[in-house]
């Protein structure tokens, strides 16, 4: 019976260690890079921090574009509020292509006890010219890569960065 016990115990441990650890895209390290946006094995965006914690471009301009465009609902730092949940969890679970979806298309969650809306902003292009950028950052501070406010150091603004910014702003 003890051993049993003891073997439960360690079961649980485990899962309470994976899930502090998941990222519902998976392995955020950082194996390619075009023209200063990186991206992981699966091809998703993700961040690079260096040693000395100078980060890449995008997650410094997804710091941005987060305060400026999420916080007001999702708190500081992806943290949450009373009026949404906060995303440094969300991004334990939900992956890129689902975050991409409830970004562009809204999300709306009401029961008797709750109403939960999230509008879309799929038509914004102050959120959608920068959405691989802010998921880049949540992404960091989910998976405690990056700690709470503006990170410091940031890599240059990559060539063609603002070109390629100008022609989504239109």
């Amino acid at each position: 019976m003890h051993m049993r016990t003891g073997a439960a115990i360690a079961g649980i441990l485990l899962l309470l260690t994976i899930q502090v650890e998941a990222d519902g895209s998976g392995d955020p390290a950082a194996t390619s890079s075009t023209d200063g946006e990186y991206s992981d094995s699966q091809g998703n965006p993700t961040f690079k921090i260096d040693k000395d914690g100078t980060v890449d471009w995008y997650t410094s301009v997804g710091y941005i574009r987060y305060t400026a465009n999420c916080m007001q609902c999702h708190g500081p730092d992806g943290l949450g509020s009373s009026f949404a949940p906060s995303l440094v969890d969300a991004l334990q679970t939900l992956n890129y292509s689902q975050f991409v979806d409830t970004v562009t298309n809204g999300k709306k969650n009401v029961s008797a006890s709750q109403d939960l809306v999230m509008p879309a902003f799929g038509t914004n292009p102050n959120v959608m010219c920068f959405l691989d950028a802010i998921f880049v950052y949540l992404r960091a501070r989910s998976d405690g890569a990056l700690g709470r406010g503006q990170p410091q150091n940031n890599a240059p603004k990559p060539a063609g960065y603002s070109a390629t910014e100008d022609a989504c702003m239109g």
